[in-house]
């Protein structure tokens, strides 16, 4: 079973769609996260939870 760990991103009511959007956009690119649920609030604002993978490395043993 893979292992992620999970990022809590609030995007107030005044920011547009394409302002969160490119947000997004840019901790997917660089940080390498994917949107795992996102919600919205009758106010406008935005609740997202991003997740990407951990990746453990195994020590070779000699």
């Amino acid at each position: 079973m893979p292992e992620y760990e999970f990022r809590d991103v609030f995007v107030p009511r005044g920011v547009s769609r394409a302002a969160a959007t490119r947000l997004l956009t840019e901790h997917a690119e660089y940080g390498h996260w994917e949107l795992d649920r996102l919600r919205l609030f009758p106010d406008g604002s935005r609740r997202v939870r991003l997740r990407r993978r951990v990746i453990r490395q195994v020590r070779a043993t000699w």
